[in-house]
């Protein structure tokens, strides 16, 4: 049983590998395309993500939103709900826990953990309309979370530039007050207590999906639901709180971002951390500890595209070409890998 087991982990994983080849490759056929040097632009990236401690905070900094909503991901996929709306709701609790950091004068910690608590509901409150239809209509979440996505970024844009509003400065609220700022880990970085909470987060969702008894029901119902109904577990109430537990970590996301890196909220202040972290468990094949290293990849990406145009011809948005076309690798994969699932049962085999 270990070694069929052990068998399938290492074919999932030369699978995710090597459609991470195939972007790469595709990708420095471009970098080609436009008179650039691929082992340039790649040392480039390398040098701008890890070239000194400042750029290792930096990367650290870009890994963090990307990790936490890369679990959201993960807890969604594994109850078998693709949650698209991570975005909306990174939004939602950014917005959120501005709100309470800069309407509320509270002591320090106090104010750090109402604010995160409050970004927490509006994540979960966020999907709870698409998590209802999807369990009571069968309505695909995937459409559902998306379309929630921009109906997020044009009302939280509505109520910073409408409602709470910076007197004379940009789109942006009012700065929140330091008793609400997430402690900083070092004085050169804006690198934040954020990429701990993360961390540790990812390490207890792992946990619960190994060892705990609703952790086994959440798997089966995600892998195979008509299988878990047969067993007793209430498959639509396990699918809900699913994509419930999974908004409240993507309101965590924003939360986070807010209060440790911008101390407001502004239009597009964490523009594609939601979709990148959505990949990035993606390319881990729903594993909480395996989206750490994808997460910090893509955070390498994020943060060594800030040189390339220095040092380089190529423009930093080859940096969203190799994230399609990585996109496209992995979802190759995953149907292959569904296709060959002989039960016929599994929506998403992870």
């Amino acid at each position: 049983m270990r070694t069929l087991l052990a068998t399938g982990w290492a074919r999932t994983l030369a699978g995710q590998l090597f459609a991470i080849a195939i972007a790469l490759a595709l990708g420095s056929v471009i970098i080609l395309l436009i008179d650039e040097s691929p082992v340039r632009v790649f040392v480039t990236l390398m040098r701008g993500a890890f070239g000194d401690s400042e750029k290792i905070a930096g990367t650290l900094l870009q890994t963090t939103p990307i990790l936490i909503c890369g679990i959201a991901a993960c807890i969604g996929l594994r109850g078998g709900m693709f949650n698209v709306g991570i975005e909306g709701q990174l939004f939602l609790g950014g917005f959120a826990a501005a709100w309470v950091g800069f309407a509320f004068s509270l002591p320090p910690v106090l104010h750090v953990l109402a604010a995160m608590a409050l970004a927490v509901v509006a994540g979960a409150a966020w999907v709870a309309i698409p998590a209802f239809f999807r369990v009571r209509f069968g309505t695909n979440e995937v459409v559902s979370t998306i379309l929630a996505n921009y109906i997020a970024t044009l009302l939280t844009s509505y109520f910073t530039i409408f409602l709470f509003k910076r007197p004379g400065g940009w789109s942006e609220t009012p700065p929140i007050l330091e008793s609400a700022y997430l402690p900083e880990l070092f004085s050169f970085s804006r690198l934040n207590l954020g990429l701990l909470i993360g961390l540790a987060l990812a390490i207890v969702t792992a946990a619960f999906f190994r060892w705990t008894s609703a952790g086994y029901a959440v798997t089966m119902v995600g892998s195979a639901p008509k299988f878990a109904e047969y067993g007793g577990i209430d498959v639509r109430r396990v699918g809900f709180g699913v994509l419930l537990v999974s908004g409240a970590v993507g309101g965590l996301a924003g939360g986070v971002e807010t209060l440790g890196v911008h101390h407001r909220f502004m239009e597009g202040f964490a523009p594609g951390f939601g979709f990148d972290g959505l990949i990035a468990a993606l390319l881990a094949n729903g594993s909480p500890v395996g989206t750490i290293f994808t997460a910090l990849f893509f955070g390498a990406l994020r943060a060594g595209s800030l040189l390339l145009e220095v040092d380089t011809t190529a423009s930093r948005e080859i940096i969203t070409v190799i994230q399609a076309l990585i996109i496209l690798a992995v979802s190759a994969d995953l149907i292959m890998r569904r296709r060959g699932d002989r039960t016929g049962e599994r929506r998403w085999k992870f």
